[in-house]
């Protein structure tokens, strides 16, 4: 097998010998009808004649993010482009680590054996996954995957209250402040947001890409969507369009974990009702800043 960037094996830590000389990453994709899909591994290849997922060694320079979608695109023939990241789940050895990426499909794909690094592909029900002769390190991380299937983080930014939060004269100019704010939350939502920082309840492996919708009212009012961000403007007062908002949500994809950002007292207790999580505006302005 001729070698390219980052293939190679590492000596861990724990004992292992470990494939990706920068780390490795796979692909958990979801297809609401079908399933998840899973791999049927080579004999030749590390642990063959398993199940798992595609993926493969990290290259340099490249995230975990795109090597899973590149190396699934080269097994399976799935366009990384056909498919949306929603979270990722590192298990980190220090000098190395894998990630899982969860993903989700955008519309219909056709999987097939691309290379010789895989001899089947499946759609299988989550019921099923464990009748399969799974790869030891995916059984072990499976009941924690299962659990996000399908999942996805969506922030819901009250801008009015989180612009009051930091006094740099956003007052002179509404409109350019929302602006502002909207720019730097597709900078967040493409970086991605650690599931501890947002108060979800996991063990701090999780890395999510949100979905951003941005609640203006007043002068705010013509802020446009961007790349990232949608934008819903306030016809009334912003709470009830924050409320409104997180209804919607919730009806249409109840799984999803929707968290507001808000410091108002009233709004928080009303969202919470509806089953939001929530996040105050000075935790927002630290990943934004992080961001930077």
């Amino acid at each position: 097998m001729l070698l390219g960037d980052g293939d190679g094996f590492i000596s861990c830590i724990c004992g292992e010998q470990h494939w990706g000389l920068h780390g490795a990453a796979g692909l958990l994709l979801t297809d609401p009808g079908r399933g998840v899909l899973l791999q049927h591994r080579a004999g030749w290849t590390h642990h063959g004649e398993t199940w798992a997922l595609p993926g493969g060694a990290v290259r340099t320079g490249e995230t975990p993010a795109q090597a899973a979608a590149r190396e699934t695109e080269e097994e399976t023939a799935v366009p990384a482009g056909a498919i949306r990241a929603l979270a990722a789940r590192a298990e980190d050895h220090g000098a190395w680590s894998y990630t899982t990426v969860l993903a989700t499909v955008l519309g219909t794909v056709r999987p097939r054996v691309a290379n010789a690094e895989s001899t089947a592909l499946d759609w299988v029900t989550p019921d099923e996954v464990e009748n399969y002769p799974l790869h030891r390190d995916f059984a072990a991380a499976w009941p924690a995957l299962r659990a996000q299937l399908d999942r996805q983080l969506v922030l819901v930014v009250d801008a009015a209250n989180v612009m009051g939060a930091r006094p740099d004269g956003w007052w002179r100019d509404r409109a350019a402040a929302a602006v502002r704010l909207r720019d730097r939350l597709a900078t967040l939502a493409g970086a991605g947001v650690p599931g501890a920082d947002v108060g979800l309840p996991q063990d701090g492996r999780w890395l999510w890409w949100p979905r951003v919708v941005l609640v203006v009212e007043g002068q705010a009012r013509g802020t446009d969507g961007a790349d990232q961000v949608e934008v819903v403007t306030a016809q009334q007062d912003g709470d009830s369009a924050i409320v409104t908002t997180v209804r919607q949500l919730r009806e249409r994809r109840p799984r999803d974990h929707v968290v507001v950002v808000t410091a108002d007292r009233v709004l928080r207790e009303r969202v919470r009702a509806e089953g939001a999580g929530l996040l105050g505006p000075a935790a927002l302005w630290q990943l934004l800043d992080a961001c930077d």
